[in-house]
């Protein structure tokens, strides 16, 4: 704590106030005399009433903005209720209740956090950057907000996805909060709600296209560079045509991942992993069905496709064992509208041509005509695995894996209750948000949230620790490794795919470990070994407690 800090400015310093747990010999040292009620408190009181002011609210969004304003009084209290509630506060922080925090962004906000990096302070954007917060910065979140979660474009209310990131990062990854930046890139919006709804806080304009996006993102990378050289920048929440070459452009030049890409394929592949454990079929042996070509979609079918190479197939191989089915159908060869990334996995349009179909197959058309032992959901298309393509499914396979991953509960592909209906029980679930746990045999089972914060927090604890320069392909699926390696159903059939969230930071620690030891070996990291690693990530590591 810096000793000129005292009074009124220690007090309302939200990274370093304790707020009411100043003891009586720091008040008269700091200058706090009369500034505070008499009681002091301890931390472990502060957390209880503030946990009961959580709870005694009911409406989700209300418990969010509570949560919010306790970070902007007291980030070190607000990370301690986190902490001590994991469970609880998860889906209040973020997914689902972040959505609707991101819809109604201008008119529940009350205090800056981050930056508003906006296209007309276009020719000032190193005098933003220098106008952060905090000087050192360990990760930079940063969002367009042109697809957020499932819902589309919510302009500069997408601002409240770097936010809920970050205090994942702090909260499961120990990320020190007064080392984060959350950024919004405020180049206009094509919803016409937001432009013509007067509370509406940012740019009043279209979103700017093609040359001109390019080279605003361009600039902004470039002043990124120039005044924080070593930071992560993770790029998150942007729409398919931008995130795959954004994240082409800059990965091999700076230190940065796609979280929707390269997070959700590295989390879907730790699930599998434990997933085809269980079910005795390596991914290599099975059929492998996407619904949804987005982004988020082929990054983890590219993270599939060479965890299948890994275990032995060709790439051809490979590829043959992978379908993808977007709102047209199947992706064929003989189709133009598809992407490079996109092209990579479509199947021959000859293989399905003894089909006997008068048009393009569709989801249901694949499930009746090959054995399908996984299917995926990164569509949006609520419902979409109906009842009868999960029987279809699950009468060709012992354990179907299924696993509705889109965002948020209400996009989602279908609820792991339909799907343990129709598969009598047999079925290897993970979703993308949170559902309540299935009923069976008289008991509880949780059903496994197939959640990016499983892996996001250990790559910034990984490549803080290990001081990492890139982020790697390999560094990625060395998470999903640890990931699959810590699977409760691994001892436990009926136990989900997923570790529970009480135990993600220690989880999260053992990824981190995994990944950096792999960035050394990648040759992206100093010379270390895994025991250096080890005592570095310990050390880095941020614990919400009072600083005397």
């Amino acid at each position: 704590m810096p000793d000129t800090e005292t009074g009124q400015a220690l007090l309302f310093d939200p990274l370093r106030t304790k707020g009411t747990a100043f003891t009586g010999a720091e008040r008269r040292e700091l200058g706090l005399l009369g500034l505070l009620p008499t009681a002091v408190k301890t931390i472990d009181q502060q957390v209880e009433h503030c946990w009961h002011e959580v709870c005694r609210r009911h409406d989700p969004l209300d418990k969010h903005i509570y949560l919010r304003n306790l970070q902007d009084r007291n980030e070190t209290l607000f990370y301690r209720v986190l902490r001590d509630h994991i469970a609880d506060t998860m889906p209040i922080v973020y997914t689902p209740t972040v959505g609707e925090a991101c819809q109604r962004f201008s008119e529940i906000y009350q205090r800056p956090r981050g930056l508003f990096v906006s296209y007309p302070d276009r020719e000032f954007l190193r005098e933003v950057l220098r106008n952060r917060p905090q000087r050192e910065v360990d990760v930079i979140v940063v969002t367009d907000g042109q697809r957020i979660l499932g819902l589309g474009d919510q302009g500069i209310g997408g601002m409240g996805i770097p936010i809920g990131k970050l205090s994942l990062y702090t909260l499961i990854g120990g990320i020190d909060p007064a080392r984060t930046l959350p950024i919004v890139l405020d180049v206009g919006t094509d919803n016409v709600e937001l432009l013509h709804d007067p509370q509406y806080l940012g740019w009043r304009h279209r979103r700017i296209t093609d040359d001109e996006y390019y080279a605003f993102i361009d600039d902004f990378v470039a002043a990124v560079r120039a005044e924080l050289p070593d930071v992560l920048l993770q790029w998150e929440d942007f729409a398919t045509a931008h995130a795959q070459p954004i994240l082409e452009r800059y990965r091999d030049r700076l230190l940065t991942f796609n979280d929707d890409i390269q997070g959700t394929a590295a989390v879907t592949l730790g699930a599998l992993h434990g997933a085809t454990r269980v079910a005795g079929r390596p991914l290599s042996e099975q059929q492998v069905v996407m619904l949804g070509a987005g982004s988020a979609g082929i990054g983890v079918l590219d993270m599939v496709h060479r965890q299948m190479v890994t275990e032995g197939l060709s790439p051809e191989q490979a590829a043959a064992r992978i379908w993808v089915v977007d709102v047209d159908g199947l992706l064929t060869d003989d189709r133009d509208d598809l992407t490079p990334a996109q092209r990579r996995f479509a199947q021959p349009a000859d293989r399905v041509a003894g089909w006997g179909l008068s048009g393009p197959p569709g989801l249901a058309d694949v499930v009746r005509h090959v054995e399908v032992g996984v299917l995926v959901g990164l569509s949006t298309a609520a419902g979409a695995f109906t009842e009868s393509i999960v029987r279809e499914m699950a009468a060709k396979v012992q354990r179907p894996i299924i696993f509705p991953l889109s965002n948020p509960t209400s996009r989602a592909e279908a609820h792991p209750a339909e799907l343990d209906a129709w598969t009598d029980g047999r079925a290897l679930i993970a979703t993308g948000s949170p559902f309540p746990p299935l009923r069976r045999r008289g008991g509880e089972r949780p059903v496994a949230q197939c959640n990016n914060v499983y892996i996001f927090p250990a790559i910034g604890l990984a490549v803080t620790a290990a001081e990492a320069t890139r982020v790697t392909d390999e560094m990625m699926r060395a998470a999903a490794t640890a990931l699959g390696d810590a699977s409760p159903a691994l001892t436990d059939p009926d136990a989900p795919l997923l570790p529970a969230w009480a135990d993600l930071p220690d989880v999260v620690v053992e990824i981190a470990h995994a990944v950096a030891v792999q960035a050394v070996a990648d040759g992206v990291a100093p010379e270390r070994t895994p025991e250096q690693l080890r005592r570095r990530i310990d050390e880095v590591r941020w614990i919400p407690e009072y600083r005397p």
